[in-house]
C-alpha cells in the first residue's frame, strides 16, 4: 500500500466527469479544468477521465470557505 490514508485500488470508487459535475453542481468544463490544472486528480480511460470518489470529496472539503462569527 502506498502512503497513510490511501486505500487499495480494489477498494477505490472512481466517478465519470459527469458524475463528477453532478456531485459539486458545476459543468463538465469546470471539471475538466480542475483535472487538467492538477487541482483534481485523476485517471485516463482511453479518451475519457475517471476521478477518485475521496478526491472529490477532499477537494470539496479543502475548499470549503466557511464563515466566522464573532
Amino acid at each position: 500500500m502506498g502512503a497513510a490514508g490511501e486505500r487499495p485500488l480494489n477498494e477505490v470508487q472512481f466517478l465519470t466527469v459527469a458524475e463528477v459535475a453532478s456531485v459539486m453542481r458545476v459543468s463538465k468544463m469546470t471539471v475538466y479544468r480542475l483535472v487538467h490544472s492538477g487541482h483534481l486528480p485523476a485517471i485516463r480511460v482511453g479518451r475519457s477521465f475517471r476521478v477518485p470518489e475521496q478526491a472529490v470529496h477532499e477537494y470539496l472539503r479543502d475548499s470549503y470557505v466557511g464563515v466566522e462569527t464573532a
